[in-house]
């Protein structure tokens, strides 16, 4: 059962009178976004993949400490 024209206009005035304009814009403005950033992943790189170099230090819990100094 799909809208029409005349049931999505309603919706649309029902929702432009419950958000007002500021919010519904900032809601596409948030859909469009999201939909861009999921095409982009989806894509995948552009360009070389980087490697992520991470340095890290490894850490003795102290309970470990102490059962290895007795």
């Amino acid at each position: 059962m799909p809208l029409g024209g005349w049931e999505l206009a309603i919706v649309l005035v029902v929702a432009l009178l419950l958000f007002g304009g500021s919010r519904l814009a900032g809601v596409g403005k948030g859909v469009g976004r999201s939909i861009r950033e999921f095409k982009d992943e989806v894509k995948g790189p552009e360009g070389p993949a980087k490697e992520e170099i991470v340095e890290a230090e490894i850490v003795q819990p102290e309970i470990d400490r102490n059962k290895t100094e007795s």
